[in-house]
Protein backbone atom coordinates (compact mmCIF):
# COMPACT_ATOMS: atom_id res chain seq x y z
CA UNK A 1 0.00 0.00 0.00
CA UNK A 2 2.77 2.41 1.01
CA UNK A 3 4.74 1.48 -2.10
CA UNK A 4 1.72 2.24 -4.28
CA UNK A 5 1.28 5.61 -2.61
CA UNK A 6 4.93 6.48 -3.20
CA UNK A 7 4.70 5.39 -6.83
CA UNK A 8 1.69 7.67 -7.27
CA UNK A 9 3.56 10.47 -5.52
CA UNK A 10 6.57 9.97 -7.81
CA UNK A 11 4.40 10.08 -10.92
CA UNK A 12 2.65 13.18 -9.57
CA UNK A 13 6.01 14.81 -8.87
CA UNK A 14 7.26 14.01 -12.37
CA UNK A 15 4.06 15.33 -13.97
CA UNK A 16 4.13 18.46 -11.80
CA UNK A 17 7.74 19.25 -12.68
CA UNK A 18 7.22 18.42 -16.34
CA UNK A 19 4.47 21.07 -16.45
CA UNK A 20 6.77 23.37 -14.48
CA UNK A 21 9.56 22.83 -17.01
CA UNK A 22 7.26 23.27 -20.00
CA UNK A 23 5.97 26.50 -18.45
CA UNK A 24 9.55 27.70 -18.15
CA UNK A 25 10.18 26.79 -21.80
CA UNK A 26 7.12 28.80 -22.81
CA UNK A 27 8.17 31.86 -20.80
CA UNK A 28 11.72 31.63 -22.16
CA UNK A 29 10.38 31.30 -25.70
CA UNK A 30 8.19 34.40 -25.33
CA UNK A 31 11.15 36.31 -23.91
CA UNK A 32 13.41 35.33 -26.81
CA UNK A 33 10.65 36.17 -29.30
CA UNK A 34 10.18 39.60 -27.72
CA UNK A 35 13.93 40.17 -27.73
CA UNK A 36 14.21 39.29 -31.42
CA UNK A 37 11.04 40.89 -32.80
CA UNK A 38 10.56 43.76 -30.37
CA UNK A 39 14.19 44.57 -29.64
CA UNK A 40 13.52 48.29 -29.87
CA UNK A 41 11.00 48.13 -27.03
CA UNK A 42 13.07 48.28 -23.86
CA UNK A 43 12.65 49.73 -20.39
CA UNK A 44 11.43 53.13 -19.23
CA UNK A 45 14.10 53.22 -16.53
CA UNK A 46 17.32 55.13 -17.10
CA UNK A 47 19.17 53.51 -14.18
CA UNK A 48 18.17 49.94 -15.15
CA UNK A 49 18.41 49.83 -18.95
CA UNK A 50 18.54 46.01 -19.02
CA UNK A 51 15.27 45.69 -17.07
CA UNK A 52 13.11 45.03 -20.12
CA UNK A 53 10.13 42.69 -20.43
CA UNK A 54 12.13 40.40 -22.76
CA UNK A 55 15.10 40.10 -20.40
CA UNK A 56 12.88 39.50 -17.38
CA UNK A 57 11.00 36.72 -19.17
CA UNK A 58 14.26 35.12 -20.32
CA UNK A 59 15.69 35.11 -16.78
CA UNK A 60 12.46 33.85 -15.16
CA UNK A 61 11.95 31.19 -17.84
CA UNK A 62 15.51 29.91 -17.44
CA UNK A 63 15.22 29.69 -13.64
CA UNK A 64 11.90 27.81 -13.89
CA UNK A 65 13.36 25.40 -16.46
CA UNK A 66 16.37 24.62 -14.27
CA UNK A 67 14.24 24.06 -11.15
CA UNK A 68 11.71 21.96 -13.08
CA UNK A 69 14.50 19.83 -14.54
CA UNK A 70 16.02 19.24 -11.08
CA UNK A 71 12.67 18.17 -9.66
CA UNK A 72 11.76 15.95 -12.60
CA UNK A 73 15.08 14.08 -12.72
CA UNK A 74 15.18 13.89 -8.93
CA UNK A 75 11.70 12.32 -8.84
CA UNK A 76 12.46 9.77 -11.59
CA UNK A 77 15.74 8.66 -10.00
CA UNK A 78 14.58 9.31 -6.43
CA UNK A 79 17.88 11.14 -6.02
CA UNK A 80 18.24 12.71 -2.59
CA UNK A 81 20.72 15.42 -3.69
CA UNK A 82 18.50 16.51 -6.59
CA UNK A 83 15.31 16.44 -4.53
CA UNK A 84 16.98 18.41 -1.75
CA UNK A 85 18.40 20.92 -4.26
CA UNK A 86 14.93 21.35 -5.78
CA UNK A 87 13.40 21.87 -2.32
CA UNK A 88 16.03 24.43 -1.23
CA UNK A 89 15.85 26.43 -4.48
CA UNK A 90 12.04 26.50 -4.47
CA UNK A 91 11.95 27.43 -0.77
CA UNK A 92 14.48 30.22 -1.35
CA UNK A 93 12.42 31.64 -4.22
CA UNK A 94 9.24 31.39 -2.12
CA UNK A 95 10.83 33.33 0.76
CA UNK A 96 12.26 35.93 -1.63
CA UNK A 97 8.79 36.48 -3.10
CA UNK A 98 7.27 36.95 0.36
CA UNK A 99 10.11 39.31 1.33
CA UNK A 100 9.70 41.34 -1.87
CA UNK A 101 5.94 41.72 -1.38
CA UNK A 102 6.40 42.69 2.28
CA UNK A 103 9.09 45.28 1.48
CA UNK A 104 6.95 46.67 -1.34
CA UNK A 105 4.01 47.38 1.00
CA UNK A 106 6.23 48.68 3.83
CA UNK A 107 8.21 51.06 1.61
CA UNK A 108 5.52 51.82 -0.96
CA UNK A 109 5.81 55.61 -0.60
CA UNK A 110 9.59 55.53 -0.97
CA UNK A 111 9.32 53.21 -3.99
CA UNK A 112 6.78 55.57 -5.59
CA UNK A 113 9.08 58.54 -5.04
CA UNK A 114 12.14 56.74 -6.41
CA UNK A 115 10.26 55.34 -9.42
CA UNK A 116 8.88 58.74 -10.40
CA UNK A 117 12.28 60.39 -10.02
CA UNK A 118 13.96 57.68 -12.10
CA UNK A 119 11.30 57.87 -14.82
CA UNK A 120 11.65 61.66 -15.01
CA UNK A 121 15.40 61.24 -15.35
CA UNK A 122 14.76 58.80 -18.17
CA UNK A 123 12.73 61.43 -20.04
CA UNK A 124 15.97 63.30 -20.67
CA UNK A 125 17.13 60.39 -22.86
CA UNK A 126 13.99 60.47 -25.01
CA UNK A 127 14.84 60.73 -28.71
CA UNK A 128 18.60 60.66 -28.11
CA UNK A 129 21.06 58.44 -29.96
CA UNK A 130 21.33 54.92 -28.59
CA UNK A 131 18.02 55.13 -26.69
CA UNK A 132 15.58 53.93 -29.34
CA UNK A 133 14.14 51.39 -26.91
CA UNK A 134 13.34 53.92 -24.22
CA UNK A 135 11.90 56.31 -26.82
CA UNK A 136 9.61 53.64 -28.29
CA UNK A 137 8.57 52.51 -24.81
CA UNK A 138 7.41 56.01 -23.86
CA UNK A 139 5.57 56.42 -27.16
CA UNK A 140 3.71 53.14 -26.65
CA UNK A 141 2.83 53.86 -23.01
CA UNK A 142 1.54 57.36 -23.73
CA UNK A 143 -0.49 56.18 -26.71
CA UNK A 144 -2.00 53.12 -25.02
CA UNK A 145 -2.74 54.73 -21.65
CA UNK A 146 -3.73 58.11 -23.12
CA UNK A 147 -1.39 59.99 -20.82
CA UNK A 148 1.51 62.40 -21.01
CA UNK A 149 4.64 62.61 -18.87
CA UNK A 150 5.35 60.95 -15.54
CA UNK A 151 3.38 63.18 -13.15
CA UNK A 152 2.23 65.85 -15.61
CA UNK A 153 2.53 66.77 -19.28
CA UNK A 154 4.77 69.65 -18.19
CA UNK A 155 7.49 67.07 -17.39
CA UNK A 156 8.35 67.27 -21.10
CA UNK A 157 8.92 71.02 -20.98
CA UNK A 158 12.23 70.45 -19.17
CA UNK A 159 13.26 67.92 -21.82
CA UNK A 160 12.62 70.20 -24.78
CA UNK A 161 13.29 73.48 -22.95
CA UNK A 162 10.06 74.64 -24.53
CA UNK A 163 6.28 74.27 -24.17
CA UNK A 164 6.02 71.12 -26.27
CA UNK A 165 5.49 67.38 -25.84
CA UNK A 166 6.09 64.26 -27.96
CA UNK A 167 3.53 63.61 -30.67
CA UNK A 168 2.41 60.48 -28.77
CA UNK A 169 0.81 62.85 -26.20
CA UNK A 170 -1.66 64.21 -28.74
CA UNK A 171 -5.39 63.43 -28.59
CA UNK A 172 -5.25 62.91 -32.36
CA UNK A 173 -1.83 61.90 -33.61
CA UNK A 174 -0.20 63.87 -36.41
CA UNK A 175 3.33 64.98 -37.20
CA UNK A 176 4.50 67.81 -34.92
CA UNK A 177 1.16 67.91 -33.10
CA UNK A 178 3.17 68.21 -29.88
CA UNK A 179 3.95 71.78 -30.87
CA UNK A 180 0.31 72.79 -30.98
CA UNK A 181 -2.12 74.06 -28.34
CA UNK A 182 -1.96 72.21 -24.97
CA UNK A 183 -5.69 71.62 -25.34
CA UNK A 184 -4.86 68.98 -27.97
CA UNK A 185 -2.66 66.94 -25.61
CA UNK A 186 -3.38 64.21 -23.08
CA UNK A 187 -2.93 65.70 -19.61
CA UNK A 188 -3.32 62.63 -17.38
CA UNK A 189 -0.04 61.51 -15.68
CA UNK A 190 1.24 58.18 -16.98
CA UNK A 191 2.45 57.02 -13.57
CA UNK A 192 -1.03 57.32 -12.07
CA UNK A 193 -2.67 55.83 -15.15
CA UNK A 194 -0.51 52.70 -14.91
CA UNK A 195 -1.19 52.45 -11.16
CA UNK A 196 -4.94 52.76 -11.82
CA UNK A 197 -4.70 49.99 -14.42
CA UNK A 198 -2.97 47.74 -11.89
CA UNK A 199 -5.66 48.53 -9.31
CA UNK A 200 -8.39 47.62 -11.81
CA UNK A 201 -6.69 44.27 -12.42
CA UNK A 202 -5.79 43.67 -8.77
CA UNK A 203 -8.09 40.65 -8.41
CA UNK A 204 -6.49 38.91 -11.39
CA UNK A 205 -3.02 39.71 -10.03
CA UNK A 206 -3.87 38.27 -6.60
CA UNK A 207 -5.37 35.13 -8.16
CA UNK A 208 -2.18 34.66 -10.18
CA UNK A 209 -0.06 35.21 -7.04
CA UNK A 210 -2.12 32.71 -5.00
CA UNK A 211 -1.97 30.08 -7.76
CA UNK A 212 1.78 30.56 -7.98
CA UNK A 213 2.17 30.23 -4.20
CA UNK A 214 -0.03 27.10 -4.12
CA UNK A 215 2.00 25.52 -6.92
CA UNK A 216 5.24 26.22 -5.07
CA UNK A 217 3.87 24.83 -1.78
CA UNK A 218 2.77 21.63 -3.54
CA UNK A 219 6.23 21.32 -5.06
CA UNK A 220 7.83 21.74 -1.63
CA UNK A 221 5.54 19.13 -0.06
CA UNK A 222 6.04 16.59 -2.88
CA UNK A 223 9.82 16.97 -2.94
CA UNK A 224 10.30 16.77 0.82
CA UNK A 225 7.97 13.74 1.10
CA UNK A 226 9.96 11.93 -1.61
CA UNK A 227 13.25 12.98 -0.01
CA UNK A 228 12.19 11.57 3.37
CA UNK A 229 11.04 8.35 1.70
CA UNK A 230 14.38 8.00 -0.08
CA UNK A 231 16.21 8.47 3.22
CA UNK A 232 14.06 5.79 4.92
CA UNK A 233 14.61 3.33 2.06
CA UNK A 234 18.37 3.87 2.13
CA UNK A 235 18.43 3.48 5.91
CA UNK A 236 16.32 0.31 5.72
CA UNK A 237 18.63 -1.35 3.19
CA UNK A 238 21.82 -0.09 4.84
Amino acid sequence: MAEGCMRGLRYGMVFFNLLFWLGGCGILGVGVWLSVTQGNFATLSSSLPSLSAANLLIVVGTIIMVIGCLGCVGAVKESRPLLLSFFILLLLIFFLEILSITLFFVYQDQIDHYAQRDLKRGLQLFGTEGNVGLTNAWMIVQTDFRCCGVTNHTDWFDVYNASRVPDSCCLEYSDNCGLENPGTWWTAPCYERVKDWLQENLVALWIFALCTALTQILGLVFSMTMFCHAVKVETFYA
